[in-house]
């Protein structure tokens, strides 16, 4: 039974969902500020349920050693070394949908508080005063709205500005123009959307290209009086310029949600009386609270009983209903990689997958990472479809897909084809109505193999004498041959053979078969069949 520590807040009705599903569930809140012990305690758990409080750092990974998955319940990852994670093939969910209405409203909110003074109005009315001229506030409708990333969070926000008639304007690089069109929003360039924007929205992640997106030279291009909000993440706001323009009134107001440094309790905005400031409470609501510790739990408990992967930062999705049906192409997948990852010596320089008929229309991204698993596995043993593509990539070997419609025999195939400096190799293979994988070109040649435990392939000129010749060395040492496999591409020309041994083959039988002036060359195959 598969095992998750829950060490932050969580729902009691997630942690109900973990024992429903079959998952041994520890629920710890309080032990993910104690560094220490959850360090002590984190290799007997398969899992990690957590909030914000929860620091996943490279050392408490390097700790866990059983751990497969990370389950943020939110849509922030900023406490989880997700580098660190895939390196470790440990997935790292989020629950990106389940406080986005809650966070939009907060955005709305915001909106509607910097145009009226409401923070101050209020705070100065319960104070005894009545300062009715003091508060003269702005009208929304007929304004413009600026949208910095149109996603889950900022396309919410921009409907609901235009049901408050309210010019919206987007810029999103990902943004098509038919979506923009369905928002009933304008498609801009940033430049354009700080120069015509009265309310700016930020609704994007943090990353090396929006870090810093509103600085002192985005401000300068803005209207004078314009109003910022950003209750997306702290870090895209250079907060010093901010207090500049504010303290100026280039800046009118601010409604910030997020932080540079969090927590907060020292911040040179706090105390200006254009500026709201909440303590990052985008997601706080009891409906978004409550929904993305369901969610979570729910998406943990999907891949650690079925292998479905959802909402995953670093890990291809696969949904609980395609997994049954992916399951053994991804299998394939992981041995035709490891075939070829066995038989090559030389560094890959390129990898080319191709899928054909009905795999083109599977789940490729998981297959193209199980494939890259199985390849580097002889180099790598502890790889694994998560860690595998950063792993690749940091080895600069190039990845390229090919899709098809069906060209053959079978209803669908993957081939991999794998490039080095000196040679080209290539296998395909298949999965029949058994589940199980099967080799059907190798080297070009066609065939029809199952997939061994033990297995030793060699290479030849096809030429009579060669089937006796493996015979006689393997009796010869006691080698016991349980079946095999022949192909050649024409008479006279390449062939291949692949015997299936009841143990591995011996080293010095190994070199003895090498050795003989037929033998182009041999290789030991392993592949652990009983994961098939």
């Amino acid at each position: 039974m598969p095992r998750v520590l829950v060490s932050d807040k969580l729902s009691p009705t997630a942690v109900q969902i973990f024992k429903d599903r079959g998952v041994e569930v520890d629920y710890l809140p309080d032990l993910g500020k104690d560094k220490e012990k959850l360090a002590e305690v984190i290799g007997q758990y398969d899992g990690l349920a957590i909030r914000s409080a929860t620091k996943v750092t490279e050392k408490l990974i390097n700790a866990a050693t059983n751990l497969r998955v990370i389950g943020r319940a939110g849509i922030g990852v900023d406490n989880v070394d997700i580098p660190a994670a895939s390196r470790k093939g440990i997935i790292v969910m989020n629950t990106p949908f389940g406080n986005s209405i809650t966070t939009a409203e907060h955005a709305v909110a915001m909106i509607f508080a910097l145009a009226r003074q409401i923070p101050e109005a209020n705070a100065s009315t319960h104070a005894g005063k009545w300062e009715k001229n003091r508060f003269m506030g702005v009208e929304i409708t007929g304004k413009t709205l600026g949208v910095i990333g149109c996603g889950n969070i900022g396309s919410i926000v921009a409907t609901r500005g235009v049901g408050l008639k309210m010019h919206v304007i987007a810029f999103d690089p990902f943004l098509s123009d038919k979506r923009a069109e369905e928002l009933g929003v304008d498609k801009v360039e940033l430049d354009e959307l700080f120069a015509r924007a009265d309310f700016i929205t930020l609704h994007t992640p943090l990353t090396d290209k929006t870090r810093n997106i509103i600085d002192a030279a985005a401000i300068a291009k803005m209207k004078n009086g314009v109003r910022i909000i950003n209750c997306a993440r702290g870090g895209l706001v250079v907060e010093a310029d901010l207090i500049a323009a504010l303290k100026s009134g280039k800046v009118a107001g601010a409604g910030i949600d997020v932080f540079e440094v969090e927590p907060a309790e020292n911040n040179e905005l706090f105390g200006m009386e254009n500026v709201v400031a909440t303590p990052h409470l985008g997601a706080s609501t009891t409906e978004a609270q409550e929904n993305v510790a369901l969610q979570v739990a729910e998406q943990m408990a999907d891949y650690l009983i079925k292998g479905a992967v959802s909402n995953a930062i670093n890990m291809p999705s696969i949904t609980a209903e395609e997994a049954p049906r992916l399951k053994p192409f991804v299998k394939l997948a992981e041995v035709l990689g490891a075939f070829v990852g066995q038989v090559t010596e030389d560094p890959i320089k390129e990898v080319e997958i191709l899928f054909d008929g009905s795999t083109a229309t599977m789940n490729t991204r998981a297959l193209i990472s199980a494939t890259l698993a199985g390849l580097i596995r002889p180099q790598v043993s502890d790889v694994n479809m998560v860690s595998a593509p950063i792993m690749v990539k940091e080895r600069g070997i190039i990845v390229a897909e090919v899709k098809r419609d069906k060209s053959g025999v079978f209803d669908g195939y993957i081939k991999l084809t794998v490039t080095t400096e000196h040679k080209t190799r290539s296998i395909a293979g298949t999965c029949f109505s058994d589940g199980k994988p099967r080799f059907i070109q190798i080297k070009g040649i066609n065939l029809d193999a199952e997939v061994g435990q033990h297995m030793l392939y060699t290479t030849n000129a096809d030429a009579p004498g060669i089937i006796g010749l493996l015979g006689t060395v393997c009796g010869e040492n006691g080698v016991n041959i349980a079946n095999f496999q022949l192909g050649r591409n024409r008479p006279g020309g390449d062939a291949i053979a692949l015997l299936y041994l009841d143990a591995p083959f011996p080293e010095n039988v190994l070199e003895q078969v090498k050795a003989h002036k037929s033998i182009d060359s041999a290789k030991r195959l392993h592949f652990d069949v009983n994961a098939m």
